[in-house]
């Protein structure tokens, strides 16, 4: 019997697949990085093709690294970056348009102008209006072309987010799905219904018939065909967005298990158990990844920028020619240089919801080097996660009592140890930082019986590195003023009119 998992893992930058034996161990794996396109500052776009071409290459690479053959593979299971809206056509599965990505911002004005229609478009999908979710951008994309929005009305196009753009791929059009933790991060899926909601695509322009089926995450989204680099025939039974995923891979299954991924951004989430509660305290309230029918919640705050600013740091900036660099980089840098970076290349998000906003950084002077521009940006994602943190302990019946983490950065640990001295609390880094991959491959792998029952998962029982909080209550309480002081002097800056 066929044992072995393959994960798909569609991320913002780089498309990774991964295969997992039965006792979750990853035994192959192959990445690839993709073109971003910037067409005007504060969009953000990917060309579909490219996202296929790139699962095209990574999947063949990682079976031959794991030495293992397509027909070995027991299931896929498929996670992805969220709320990236794709537009393709359905006679030859080609994109209409560029997806608009997650991070893109061009429907800040429609958000700003109807600002008072939030309160119950939240009550009926636990999020906020922003340019973050799909239904703006799908909408921005309709009224674009004219004729898009009469093909999408004929039923000739189709709507996803990554996900379904892909099962459409891999199933050779058979299959137009998505779950229920991608459907939820789109503006358009009722919270407490877990289905579309006819009020919601009104409000949005949305024609019904370009949205896909949605599923639980561990379930049938159909069988490979007609791709020459897989067989025939091997199913995909695990589908999720990135960060449900991280959290089901960080077995995080009980109400108040909580994890934070840094990848391109940085996102906390809090397990809710089968009742939604909305925050008070402008976090989001999600979908997390279900087994069957009955609906799993989770609380969210999402951070725009983490991974990306190192990524800027190496690319932008030339600082380093490696993002693992900043480790060193960092613990080199002078603690008095009082540098304080606010990551908001994008706006910033949770708890703040401020799109306009732009990155800052505050306290240069002419002894300031690379290194500390380094610690800054590190420091920089640390903070925003301690506010999503705090928030979160607002909202929750218990306060949080330890941060599991995972993500390229969760590798770093001079962050890790930062993080945890201005969270005071203990920062768990997951035995393996592709927590992502590792929860989609954990739901294929139950719904076809590679894992009986999520008591086998948590047997499996991986170890953790701890990092314990080193500085004073009232050092901390120093440095988070500081902190929020920058922030407030970030929005106030980008949000207040500018006099004639």
């Amino acid at each position: 019997m066929a044992s072995h998992i393959l994960s798909i893992d569609q991320g913002t930058t780089s498309t990774r697949a991964v295969v997992y034996d039965s006792r979750g161990q990853s035994v192959g794996s192959a990445a690839l990085e993709f073109p971003q396109h910037f067409p005007q500052p504060g969009w953000v776009e990917h060309d579909a093709e490219d996202i296929w071409k790139s699962v095209v290459q990574v999947v063949p690479q990682a079976l031959t690294q794991a030495g293992v053959q397509g027909s070995e593979i027991a299931a896929i299971g498929l996670t992805n970056q969220r709320e990236t809206t794709v537009l393709w056509d359905r006679s030859n599965g080609r994109p209409a348009a560029r997806a608009l990505v997650w991070q893109d911002r061009r429907t800040t004005d429609f958000c700003r102008q109807r600002r008072k229609d939030e309160p119950w478009l939240r009550e009926k999908t636990g999020l906020v209006l922003d340019p973050y979710f799909s239904a703006t951008k799908l909408r921005w994309l309709l009224e674009a072309n004219a004729g898009q929005r009469t093909a999408a009305a004929a039923g000739k196009l189709a709507f996803g987010t990554v996900d379904s753009f892909l099962i459409w791929r891999l199933t050779g059009g058979k299959v137009h799905a998505t779950d229920v933790s991608n459907a939820s991060r789109t503006l358009l899926l009722n919270l407490r219904t877990v289905a579309w909601d006819e009020d919601l695509c009104k409000y949005f322009g949305v024609p019904s018939r370009l949205l896909p089926e949605v599923r639980p995450s561990s379930s049938d989204f159909g069988v490979t065909h007609g791709l020459g680099f897989l067989p025939d025939g091997l199913p995909i039974t695990g589908v999720v967005g990135d960060q449900q995923a991280a959290l089901f891979g960080q077995c995080a299954f009980a109400p108040g298990d909580a994890k934070c991924t840094y990848g391109t951004g940085a996102f906390f989430l809090m397990h809710q158990g089968e009742q939604p509660t909305l925050s008070q305290h402008r976090l989001l309230t999600t979908l997390a990844a279900t087994t069957d029918s009955r609906p799993q919640y989770a609380l969210e705050g999402s951070v725009f920028v983490a991974g990306a600013a190192v990524q800027w740091l190496r690319d932008g900036l030339k600082l380093m020619n490696t993002a693992e660099q900043s480790e060193a980089m960092a613990s080199r840098s002078d603690r008095e240089q009082p540098i304080i970076f606010v990551p908001g290349f994008v706006g910033l998000g949770a708890p703040h919801w401020v799109p306009e906003a732009r990155g800052v950084v505050f306290g240069l002077t002419r002894g300031t080097t690379s290194a500390d521009l380094a610690r800054g940006v590190l420091e920089g994602v640390a903070f925003q996660v301690a506010d999503l943190i705090e928030a979160a302990n607002r909202d929750a019946a218990q306060p949080l009592r330890e941060l599991r983490v995972d993500g390229g950065m969760a590798r770093n640990a001079w962050f890790l140890q930062f993080q945890s001295d201005i969270l005071g609390l203990p920062v768990l880094q997951a035995a393996q930082s592709e927590s992502t991959a590792l929860g989609a491959a954990f739901l294929a792998g139950l719904k076809v019986g590679v894992w009986p029952d999520l008591e086998s998962l948590r047997r499996l029982g991986q170890e953790t590195r701890r990092f314990d909080a080193e500085v004073s209550a009232d050092e901390r309480a120093r440095r988070l003023t500081l902190w929020r002081k920058a922030v407030q002097a970030v929005i106030g800056f980008y949000t207040s009119p500018v006099a004639p």
